[in-house]
C-alpha cells in the first residue's frame, strides 16, 4: 500500500515539474539572457557569439548579452556557466576545447562536459589551416613533409594555445606523419598568426576566422587544411587527408545551457538558433569565415559531444599532448 502511495506521489511530482517547465517556457524569456563566451573579446568564437546574440535578441524580444570569461583554455567560463541557475537565462557558447578536449588535457575540471550541460545545438565546424611564412623553404604540403622528415626537431609550429584544435592538429600530424616539431603556444591565435607573418615562428595552425584574410592577402601561404576534403574558401590548399588518409581534426562551436534546464526552454532555444543558422545571412557569414554551418537537434548535439570527448581522449593519449 505504502509503495503504491509513494509511486503515485512520485508520478504527481513529475507531472507538477513538467507542468512548471512548460509554464516557464511559455513566458520565456521575460528578462535579458546572458551568453558566456569562455574566451577573450575579439576572437573568432566571440565574433560568432556576438552575431548570434544580436539575431537571438531580435527573435526573442529580449536583450541577449555576451559576457567574456576567459582563462584556462575556456574552463573558467565553462565552470561559471555550469554552476549557473538552470533557468535558460545563462547559456554557454563554446568550442570543442571546454566542451570536449579539456577533460583529457587537464588533470581536474570543476565541471563535466557531458553531465554539466544541456545541449542546445551545434553551430559551425571549421577546418584549421596549416600555413607558413612566405619565405619558408617549403611551398607545398609534400615539400613540407620532406623538409620536416629530413630535419627532425628543427622547426616549430605556433598555435593559439595549448589544448586548442590548432595545437592538436600539429600533434596529430606529428603522430600520423612520423615527424618531429616543437609546439609554441600563444595566448590567442592573433599573436600566433602575427609572429608567423613576422617570421618569429615558421609554421602556424590557425582557424580560418583568424588567418584566412592573411592567406588571401599573401601574408601567409596555406599549404593544407585539416578537414577530410578541401575547403571551398581555399580550393588550392589540399586536405592533409589527401596525403595522410584518415586525417581529420576540426574545430567546432555550439550552444549549451546548464544541466537540468527545462526541456521546453531547451527546445525553444533550439528552434530559434537553428532557424538563425539556416538563414541565408548566417550561412553565408559562416562560409565566408571558412566554416560549415552545423545546426542540430539537442539530442544530436549531445551525441556529437560525447563522441568528441572520446575522440580527443584517444588523440591526447596517442600524441602525449599536454597543457603547458
Amino acid at each position: 500500500m505504502k509503495k503504491d502511495v509513494f509511486h503515485a506521489l512520485g508520478l504527481m511530482a513529475g507531472v507538477v515539474a513538467c507542468t512548471a517547465g512548460v509554464a516557464h517556457a511559455e513566458t520565456y524569456p521575460s528578462k535579458p539572457i546572458r551568453v558566456i563566451v569562455p574566451f577573450s573579446a575579439g576572437g573568432p568564437t566571440d565574433a560568432m557569439a556576438r552575431d548570434l546574440a544580436l539575431r537571438m535578441s531580435k527573435v526573442l524580444g529580449q536583450p541577449v548579452v555576451v559576457e567574456n570569461r576567459a582563462g584556462a583554455g575556456g574552463n573558467i567560463g565553462a565552470e561559471i556557466a555550469a554552476k549557473s541557475a538552470p533557468d535558460g537565462y545563462t547559456l554557454l557558447f563554446a568550442t570543442n576545447g571546454p566542451l570536449a578536449g579539456n577533460s583529457s588535457l587537464y588533470k581536474k575540471l570543476a565541471y563535466d562536459p557531458v553531465k554539466s550541460f544541456a545541449p542546445i545545438t551545434n553551430y559551425a565546424i571549421f577546418a584549421n589551416i596549416l600555413a607558413v611564412n612566405p619565405n619558408f623553404p617549403a611551398h607545398s604540403f609534400p615539400e613540407l613533409m620532406k623538409l620536416l622528415k629530413a630535419n627532425p626537431g628543427k622547426y616549430s609550429f605556433a598555435s593559439g594555445g595549448s589544448g586548442t584544435t590548432q595545437h592538436l592538429s600539429g600533434e596529430l600530424l606529428k603522430v600520423m606523419a612520423g615527424i618531429q616539431m616543437t609546439h609554441v603556444p600563444y595566448k590567442g591565435e592573433g599573436p600566433a598568426v602575427l609572429d608567423t607573418i613576422g617570421n618569429q615562428v615558421p609554421i602556424v595552425f590557425c582557424n580560418p576566422l583568424s588567418c584566412l584574410s592573411q592567406v588571401q592577402s599573401g601574408k601567409l601561404v596555406a599549404l593544407a587544411v585539416t578537414s577530410p576534403k578541401r575547403n571551398p574558401a581555399l580550393p588550392n590548399a589540399p586536405a592533409i587527408a589527401e596525403t595522410l588518409p584518415g586525417f581529420d581534426l576540426r574545430a567546432w562551436s555550439g550552444l549549451v545551457a546548464p544541466a537540468n534546464t527545462p526541456a521546453p526552454i531547451i527546445h525553444r532555444l533550439n528552434e530559434v538558433v537553428v532557424k538563425i543558422i539556416n538563414s541565408p545571412e548566417t550561412m553565408a557569414k559562416i562560409r565566408d569565415y571558412g566554416g560549415e554551418p552545423r545546426p542540430s537537434s539537442p539530442e544530436e548535439y549531445g551525441q556529437f559531444i560525447r563522441s568528441e570527448v572520446q575522440k580527443w581522449e584517444d588523440l591526447v593519449k596517442a600524441s602525449g599532448a599536454t597543457v603547458d
